[in-house]
């Protein structure tokens, strides 16, 4: 929606009206967010809205009411979290969308300060990080209790999520030592600052959650935002979120004067500082420190979207106080908007390592952030529905967290009569076999075992432990054979590949040390690659052999369909024991198998019609692979016949699969999660989410000395 005329222009009645509608589009995007993680405005675009409402405001006061959004505090408490009382309001900051109205606040606090030639104002300059407020409380120098900005009065209790993140200081040092001063930290102090994610880890997250089908996040304020209130914290831990700590509830209860002085004081107490923030005593000083900003913002780590400046005597700020919404004594200098239109020419579909088709936006190349850009993905086709775009538009781009080239929306008005609507293909641009869209599923894949695109992926699954169990081929040497042309498929390591190639395969290091020709070794000078060897390769060929006899399951969750797991396999096999049923079955008759739904149906029964995967499948078998599972040895007797059971934590003596597989002996299920229908939890040590959930919905828990006696005796002991 485009913004009104001046507001000068409005009648009352209209601009009663527009500020109406305005109210709605802001609290809207407020919602989505700080409560969803998931904006549907770019932030300049919610700042000319904010903007116009506070003109229309200030045209009519009496138009302005409680809940409009310039008279509040921007944020959400979410009912899923505690709520946590602030020790004193977090206000929001006003902002200056441009030097001139930077320059205007700036001569208006002078002036309100009484400010002089003689005797100037100091600021205090700090990088705007673009994250999640927080407040981190602190009791006798200890860590206690962290919650986020909420509503500025009370903010959501992510105490356990924030205790994950490495640079939150445990405990305070009892006493800092800015200049030559001793400065106490008094019994209990509530800190401010803004949780964030850098670009790296911003990049590494989207990277994976694409690769996985799972929707992307917008920026690294959002993914910051998602992360940190997450209702499991060790999800948290892996996001690698960061913190800059600048303000304080109290600052009466501290010893120092000054935001200077108090960030010293944050970090001389252990606390994680921005290093950029600067002290300076004129508006040109200020004008310079924005502009610095603004030309460094592209070389830093993480994400900023402006300048914050503050008063930095403490007495002058309690002498300017606040507004209803924010300081007066502080000022938000907002970056521009680093956004550029281009031409869409393309939307081409790559195919990932898991299969999943992700339509990338091929652009007339554009400078963007300081770099070219020319690619854009769209991450999947409801993403190039949600904006909109089509080949042939005219586009906005920027790069999310600077770093991601990503297509903001387009601009209808210039879209063009023969613009062109995507369209996902039927069929995988990289072997041409037909894609699949699974029931509730975002993603669409192309899951022919033969794939090029997929070839890493899937012979890494092969290999591994619980699948076909061979050793000796880790990433680096497995894309060395596709390089070579080697091996293309999971077959050929069965009906193609030779000792003798496999021995000549360059690892990919080189000789630091020359010999010369020996009777016994081939001559090598300094640099030339090292090859495999004949003795590592004949290792691995015998392993490659010895997996001919891996078990039916093992083989069906090598095969790496989508969906099925190790327990899921065993599911599947026991009840359909040979190859030939699996490729026979059909989706209803999978789906009456407790513990296998439709959806998983679904993914098995497409995976088995693809022509390329039968045709991997007859190639092993032609090579001697097991097709049957084996009959089993005298049957025990099926005394846990009914009961599931759920393992967590470390075992002694004996692995969580081999007890596993005791307990399916005598007929019990053993699942990966616990539910009202687990039984029994089986405790080891470092026990984690697991136990917590059975103590929650009041499942049994046993030990391991428990355990131990169920598989002597068949039988859960009558004292439980």
């Amino acid at each position: 929606m485009d913004k009104s005329p001046n507001t000068q222009r409005l009648t009352k009645e209209q601009a009663q009206a527009r500020a109406s509608e305005l109210r709605r589009i802001l609290d809207d995007a407020a919602y989505r967010y700080y409560a969803l993680d998931d904006p549907d405005l770019s932030d300049a675009q919610f700042d000319d809205y904010l903007h116009e409402l506070q003109d229309i405001e200030k045209t009519y006061p009496d138009l302005i009411v409680p809940e409009s959004y310039t008279q509040r505090v921007g944020g959400y408490v979410s009912p899923q979290f505690s709520p946590v009382t602030h020790a004193q309001r977090m206000y929001s900051i006003d902002d200056a969308m441009s030097m001139e109205e930077l320059d205007e606040w700036l001569a208006k606090t002078d002036k309100d300060l009484g400010a002089s030639a003689e005797n100037p104002v100091s600021y205090t300059c700090e990088l705007k990080i673009d994250g999640l407020g927080l407040a981190v409380t602190y009791t006798d120098g200890r860590y206690v209790r962290a919650a986020t900005r909420g509503d500025g009065s009370v903010g959501e209790d992510v105490t356990l999520n924030v205790n994950t993140i490495q640079d939150i200081p445990r405990a305070l040092f009892t006493a800092g030592t800015t200049g030559n001063q001793a400065r106490p930290i008094p019994s209990t102090i509530e800190v401010r600052g803004e949780a964030y994610m850098s670009k790296k880890a911003f990049v590494r997250l989207n990277t994976e959650r694409d690769n996985a089908g799972k929707p992307v996040f917008a920026n690294p304020r959002n993914a910051a935002a998602g992360s940190l209130r997450q209702k499991d914290p060790k999800i948290t831990a892996t996001r690698d979120l960061k913190t800059f700590m600048y303000a304080v509830a109290r600052p009466d209860l501290l010893h120092v004067n000054s935001q200077h002085e108090f960030l010293a004081y944050l970090k001389d107490a252990g606390f994680s500082v921005n290093p950029h923030a600067q002290l300076c005593k004129s508006a040109q000083e200020v004008h310079d420190y924005c502009k610095s900003a603004l030309e460094k913002r592209n070389d830093l780590d993480y994400d900023i979207d402006g300048v914050v400046v503050k008063v930095d005597r403490f007495d002058q700020q309690a002498s300017l106080g606040f507004t209803a919404r924010a300081p007066r004594w502080a000022i938000a200098f907002k970056f521009p908007p680093e956004e550029k239109e281009t031409l869409l020419r393309d939307i081409s579909v790559s195919v990932g390592r898991t299969g999943i088709l992700t339509p990338v936006a091929e652009l007339n190349p554009v400078r963007v952030a300081g770099s070219t850009v020319s690619r854009a993905t769209l991450h999947n086709l409801d993403e190039v529905n949600r904006k909109n775009v089509r080949v042939g538009d005219t586009v906005i781009v920027h790069k999310a967290g600077d770093v991601i080239p990503e297509i903001v929306g387009p601009i209808l008005k210039k879209r063009p009569a023969d613009a062109r609507p995507f369209q996902m293909p039927t069929h995988c641009p990289s072997c041409g076999s037909p894609v699949v869209h699974e029931l509730g599923e975002v993603a669409y894949r192309c899951i022919s075992i033969e794939c090029p695109a997929q070839a890493l992926g899937r012979l890494e699954h092969w290999m591994s432990r619980k699948a076909m169990d061979i050793d000796g081929l880790g990433p680096e040497l497995i894309q060395k054979m596709l390089d070579e042309g080697l091996v293309k498929s999971v077959a050929d390591f069965y009906d193609r590949l030779t000792t003798a190639a496999l021995a000549d395969l360059p690892t990919g290091r080189t000789y630091t040390t020359a010999i010369k020709d020996r009777p016994t070794s081939k001559g090598h000078a300094i640099g030339d690659p090292i090859p495999v060897g004949l003795k590592t390769a004949e290792k691995i060929m015998e392993q490659i052999e010895a997996s001919k006899e891996r078990p039916l399951s093992a083989l069906v969750y090598a095969l790496g369909i989508q969906n099925v797991g190790v327990s899921i396999a065993e599911l599947i096999v026991d009840r359909y024991p040979s190859m030939d049923q699996l490729l026979n079955v059909t989706e209803v008759e999978l789906a009456q198998i407790d513990g296998i739904g439709e959806i998983l149906a679904a993914s098995f029964v497409d995976f088995m019609h693809i022509p390329e995967n039968i045709s991997v499948i007859e190639r092993l078998r032609a090579a001697g692979v097991r097709m049957e599972a084996v009959a089993a040895g005298p049957q025990k007797p099926q005394t846990l016949a009914g009961l599931t059971f759920v393992l967590t934590g470390a075992l002694t003596g004996i692995t969580r699969d081999e007890a596993a597989a005791e307990l399916k002996a005598y007929g019990a299920k053993v699942a990966g999660s616990v539910s009202k229908k687990t039984s029994y939890v089986i405790e080891g040590e470092a026990a984690g989410s697991k136990l917590a959930k059975a103590e929650t919905l009041g499942v049994p828990v046993l030990n391991q000395e428990d355990l131990e006696g169920i598989i002597a005796t068949g039988r859960v002991p009558t004292n439980i």
